[in-house]
């Protein structure tokens, strides 16, 4: 099924003119972002940076823009609200500093699908909720746009309380520099499907591959040192994702060896994926779409700001620092 792609020529920045833009959290997105939109010929005085006084505030005044410690007046004169603080804060920080001051036609732009696919943010009915989410990181959301090139970025209209959240949604994109390479038609519920089956399916089992292989591999007779450079300390695998990324998973095997491309190819080929199909299945089905991930995660966001092994991320990262791989990773960092 071929998706829906819009380029610079479908969208009006005129539909913008005289809103007031309020980006709540200036951190690399934010921060990226901001300046984009600025520099597309949005004026200064009509973008509002919404953040407690940090140093993220404090980089958004060197920059050059306005910003509002009181996120109630700066909910109220907001036309347009960009969603960009963390996924697990945006409830407690929306619902109870933003939604009951923001105008009944106000457009809310949030840039990952989790909070609103679960429900979780408040909007009245008058209200345009849609998705602008650069596929890419802040930085290079910056960088690309200052070199006059596009990004790729997932577009949505989740809730069309004035009938004009598609040509709304479309200005912002082509504002950040998105719609010069192209952004594609998507959904709340289709980012983040893919975004949590990728973080809970596919790369826990990559993970969980080098981390077995490196230990088949060790009990063979090769050292640590050996196996970290050659697994991934020599970036071979960041450079294949780029090559990936540029010519195809399968086309870019011609760039490497005729023995590696014939190993690839038919090792590939010869693996029965039946196991991992149940496996995704389950993880997307069983974790992502019924909710079960949202509950448990909620469950424990409260002591994920907490010190020490109660934080459950901590925990996490002890048990994975144990093993073999994460000790050898461990000692062969210190020869960087």
């Amino acid at each position: 099924m071929s998706a829906k792609i819009f380029y610079d020529s479908d969208a009006d920045l005129g539909v913008l003119k005289g809103k007031k833009i309020v980006f709540l959290g200036f951190g690399n997105q934010g921060s990226a972002q901001a300046q984009n939109l600025r520099e597309s010929g949005i004026p200064n005085e009509d973008i509002l940076v919404a953040n407690q006084n940090d140093s993220y505030a404090e980089t958004a005044k060197e920059k050059g823009f306005t910003v509002e410690h009181d996120f109630e007046k700066a909910a109220k004169v907001a036309d347009v609200l960009f969603l960009l603080v963390p996924d697990q804060v945006q409830p407690r920080v929306f619902n109870e500093k933003f939604a009951p001051h923001l105008k009944p036609d106000a457009t809310i732009v949030i840039a990952s699908g989790y909070n609103v696919f679960y429900k979780l943010l408040n909007f009245v009915p008058t209200q345009d909720v849609v998705m602008v989410a650069p596929r890419m990181i802040g930085s290079s959301v910056r960088s690309l746009y200052e070199k006059g090139k596009g990004f790729p970025c997932f577009v949505s209209v989740e809730q069309d309380g004035t009938s004009n959240g598609h040509s709304i949604s479309l200005a912002l994109a082509r504002a950040i520099g998105a719609t010069k390479a192209g952004a594609i038609a998507s959904s709340a519920k289709e980012e983040t499907m893919m975004d949590l089956f990728a973080e809970q399916g596919l790369w826990p089992n990559i993970i969980m591959l080098f981390r077995e292989a490196f230990s088949i591999l060790k009990e063979a007779g090769c050292s640590d040192e050996a196996l970290c450079y050659e697994m991934w300390m020599s970036k071979e695998p960041a450079e294949i994702f780029e090559r990936a990324a540029e010519d195809g998973f399968i086309t870019q095997l011609k760039h490497h060896s005729t023995v590696s491309q014939y190993g690839q190819l038919s090792g590939a080929l010869a693996l029965d994926g039946a196991a991992a199909r149940e496996h995704f299945k389950h993880i997307l089905y069983n974790q992502v779409l019924n909710g079960d991930f949202c509950k448990k995660f909620s469950a424990i966001e409260a002591d994920l700001e907490k010190e020490g092994p109660e934080n459950p991320l901590n925990e996490l990262y002890r048990k994975s620092e144990e093993t073999e791989l994460g000790q050898a990773e461990k000692r062969c960092m210190n020869y960087v």
